[in-house]
């Protein structure tokens, strides 16, 4: 029941928008990554915020434009949503993290959102490394 979630850490949260976001984002970018921040409050996953892809070799790797993430931090400081996570996509890969997203990773709790084609999957960044989390979708 989406009113009676709970914080479960192997569990994600999301709104149905913001996962028809990342696939359009994704089939958009193609065949380069894109990439982009997991906003939300409570928890949810209530919006997948696109921003430019700023690797050096956009085809193979994403890079977060930085200043997309100021902006972001300020937002939430001024009482906006959260930055819950990222997300990126893997247009000639599998939606798991890849060996340069675990040297990439700031191992800081946050979720990461890979897509594959028409597939998302989603990971928690913690201290051991991705955890691979369930999801639940809201319709709203």
């Amino acid at each position: 029941d989406w009113s009676a979630r709970d914080a479960a850490a192997d569990r994600v949260w999301i709104v149905k928008s913001a996962l028809e976001d990342m696939l359009a984002q994704a089939d958009r970018a193609a065949p380069e990554e894109c990439c982009g921040l997991l906003l939300g409050r409570d928890g949810v996953i209530e919006e997948a915020l696109p921003t430019a892809n700023v690797a050096p070799e956009p085809l193979g790797r994403f890079g977060i434009d930085p200043q997309a993430l100021i902006d972001a931090h300020r937002a939430e400081r001024a009482g906006g949503p959260s930055i819950l996570g990222y997300f990126h996509s893997h247009p000639n890969g599998r939606a798991e993290p890849s060996a340069t997203d675990k040297a990439m990773a700031a191992n800081d709790g946050r979720v990461w959102a890979i897509i594959a084609g028409e597939a998302i999957t989603f990971w928690r960044d913690d201290a051991n490394g991705f955890m691979r989390l369930s999801c639940t979708v809201n319709d709203r």
